[in-house]
């Protein structure tokens, strides 16, 4: 998840290059009236630069202050730490909105515009082992970064703190430079991004903020979005996701042990763990690579050949042997070529195995025959797929096929997200782009996933994406970490990345 389930990946924007402004995406293209251009933004720079050291702690100070759901770690404390962030930016009526899990929050800026766009953010992260890092985790250390410049290492760094408070920041700037702040804004924001987002609709359709969220022409997540070349990706979707886990014990089974037992024992007792594995294996088929479940591609909505074209045209640019070297892979699923191979990560789901845990797994060996075996598994969905239709299927599925016993944990996980790519949103994002003078490549679907679909869909209808210059990587992984001061000429720095999302405002606000 965002997890932003989409910075779970290989970033696709250090591997696909190309330009927006491909066939009918010219069309959508809109000249930005020269009043977005005036004096106003230079007093915003101004503005932004001399605020500089304070972003810099205002990001400090959050990654310092970690919420992790998956852990319960400080959710109630993060959600008002949120909160105290909101209004220090300007927004009113900032409430902390319960729900049956870790509370959201939500808040406007009504500054009498004729257009509203709506923000979301999370102030959850991911778990982090910090004998795995150069440097704590939580203490925000400036390091170089070769090719990108001083960076500011921690976690929650890109994902997605530092980008959320970088728009913070461009707040910031417009109200210190006394600049009249041209659209509305909705902010709503969760804490269970990185567990699937079990009970972001709950904040999401409160009356109050439903009736906002209706408001707005479009909705997206501050992203640090520039490759080392500088240019970005617009996505114009994204997979679904589901996380569970699937156990087999002898409790439940009623046969084999429930609880571990010597391994000796194996001649005369069942084991739980090659249970799992054989209801694993049904999952998939013989290679692994291709859903088998009952139905699964019942609904499945194959790419378009606009979008087909919008792949290999990017794929054309892309340096398929720094790709490979990167992930540490020598082939592509099946033996694909690059386009097709790109073409197959967009169009196909996928069950994926996270994890297997069962028995003892520390040094050495010890002879047990485990009462229990767990599989911790991420179904990515693709449209027209729902998460409450893959849910039931893969139910059903196990059923079929005998394995009754099998417990089926959900822990969270929303549908697939869409936007039209001649929306206001995208339209917005490629003009404010093209203003700044930033390289573009339309992406029919991020293999990723984030909750946009609590947006897209009934009752809030509302395009949803992602928007932001700037840099970052490592979400997820040690060393995480978000660009301060660029030595690229190519990327946004802190202040760059600032006006950014002060660019995008205005342009929203006079594009026609």
């Amino acid at each position: 998840m965002m997890d932003f389930r989409y910075l779970n990946r290989l970033n696709r924007r250090d591997m696909l290059r190309g330009t927006a402004m491909l066939g009918a995406g010219a069309a959508f293209m809109q000249p930005v009236p020269l009043w977005a251009q005036s004096g106003t933004m230079a007093a915003i720079r101004k503005a932004a630069d001399a605020g500089k050291d304070a972003s810099i702690k205002r990001l400090r100070d959050w990654i310092a202050f970690p919420s992790i759901a998956a852990e319960n770690r400080s959710m109630p404390e993060g959600a008002a730490y949120m909160a105290e962030l909101a209004k220090d930016a300007g927004f009113i009526n900032v409430e902390i909105v319960p729900t049956d899990g870790h509370p959201g929050v939500f808040g406007t800026i009504d500054a009498g515009a004729k257009r509203t766009i709506g923000i979301y953010f999370m102030y959850d992260v991911k778990q982090f082992d910090p004998a795995e890092w150069s440097s704590p985790p939580l203490e925000g250390k400036m390091v170089d970064k070769p090719g990108f410049g001083q960076s500011i290492v921690g976690r929650g760094a890109v994902n997605q703190k530092g980008p959320e408070a970088t728009f913070l920041a461009a707040l910031h700037a417009i109200r210190a430079a006394k600049a009249k702040l041209p659209v509305n804004i909705v902010l709503i924001c969760e804490g269970e991004e990185e567990i699937g987002s079990p009970h972001f609709r709950q904040v999401a359709t409160k009356p109050n903020v439903l009736a906002a969220l209706k408001k707005c022409d479009g909705i997206f997540i501050p992203f640090a979005s520039q490759d080392k070349t500088g240019s970005v990706d617009v996505n114009l979707g994204s997979k679904g996701i589901i996380e569970l886990e699937l156990i087999a014990s002898g409790e439940k089974w009623g046969r084999g042990p429930q609880k571990d037992v010597h391994s000796s024992l194996k001649a005369m007792i069942d084991s739980p763990a090659w249970r799992l594995v054989q209801a694993l294996q049904t999952l998939v088929t013989p290679d692994g690579n291709t859903p088998a479940i009952d139905g699964w591609f019942e609904n499945v909505r194959p790419l378009t050949d606009r979008e087909k074209t919008l792949i290999r045209e990017a794929a054309k640019g892309a340096d398929e042997a720094a790709e490979k070297q990167a992930l540490g892979v020598k082939t592509w699923i099946d033996n694909l070529s690059y386009d097709n191979a790109l073409i197959r990560l967009a169009q196909e789901p996928t069950v994926n195995i996270e994890g297997l845990v069962a028995g003892y797994t520390g040094p050495g060996g010890k002879t047990v025959l485990p009462g229990r075996a767990v599989a911790k598994l991420d179904l990515r969905l693709v449209p027209n797929q729902t998460r409450a239709e893959a849910e039931k299927k893969l139910r059903a599925h196990l059923d079929k096929h005998g394995f009754t016993d099998v417990e089926m944990n959900v822990s969270g996980g929303y549908d697939p997200t869409e936007v039209a790519e001649n929306s206001l949103l995208i339209r917005t994002e490629l003009a404010t782009y093209n203003k700044l003078g930033v390289k573009t490549n339309v992406n029919a679907r991020l293999a990723g996933s984030w909750p946009g679909a609590t947006f897209t869909a009934p009752p809030v209808s509302i395009p949803a994406g992602h928007f932001g210059i700037g840099h970052g990587s490592g979400a997820h992984a040690p060393n995480e970490y978000y660009l301060i001061d660029s030595t690229n000429p190519k990327v946004a720095g802190l202040v760059d990345a600032t006006m950014g999302f002060a660019e995008f405002l205005y342009t929203l606000a006079a594009i026609k």
